[in-house]
């Protein structure tokens, strides 16, 4: 089996969203790639720059629901992970990609390769209700606090755990 990895644009995630847990809008200045398998779109993920840790960010990881538990995610993964370490990804930047999952058998891989590190783990979710109020104090200089914010993040019971990519060697 070869896994063919293609770099798209955003219009390949309607194919992926019915397979996704969360319900967000495009993430920002991300970058987005699909990987196939015979022509079959096999794997998603999106990579937007994340300029609090000096890196990337990977987002919206969807593995097709008949290629699961075949290895062909972690590949994918870590092919794209490696792609922006040795800086080809925007600006060119080599720098590591953080990413977070609540998939159980996937954080029982990323724990146990040597190309990843667990930088985090959130055994309960987060406060929504805080996470609407920094929102909304955020977005007061831009509108003086007219538009009302009821989105939010957190409010589920997920086990978030992190990690970050190290590659083929560590940094």
């Amino acid at each position: 089996m070869k896994l063919d990895i293609w770099k798209v644009d955003g219009s390949y995630w309607k194919f992926f969203k019915q397979h996704y847990y969360l319900d967000l809008k495009h993430p920002p200045c991300a970058e987005y790639f699909v990987g196939t398998v015979d022509g079959e779109l096999v794997c998603h993920i999106a990579v937007c720059p994340s300029f609090q840790t000096k890196g990337y960010r990977a987002t919206r990881l969807v593995v097709m629901p008949e290629w699961q538990g075949a290895g062909v995610g972690t590949a994918f993964l870590n092919q794209i992970m490696q792609y922006h370490l040795e800086g080809k990804g925007r600006c060119q930047r080599k720098y590591p990609t953080y990413f977070h999952t609540s998939h159980p058998q996937l954080c029982g891989y990323l724990r146990n390769s040597k190309k990843w590190k667990q930088v985090s783990a959130k055994l309960t979710g987060d406060n929504k209700a805080r996470s609407i109020k920094s929102m909304y104090n955020t977005g007061k200089g831009f509108d003086g606090g007219k538009k009302k914010t009821t989105g939010g993040f957190g409010g589920h019971f997920r086990a978030i755990q992190g990690f970050k990519y190290l590659g083929n060697e560590e940094i």
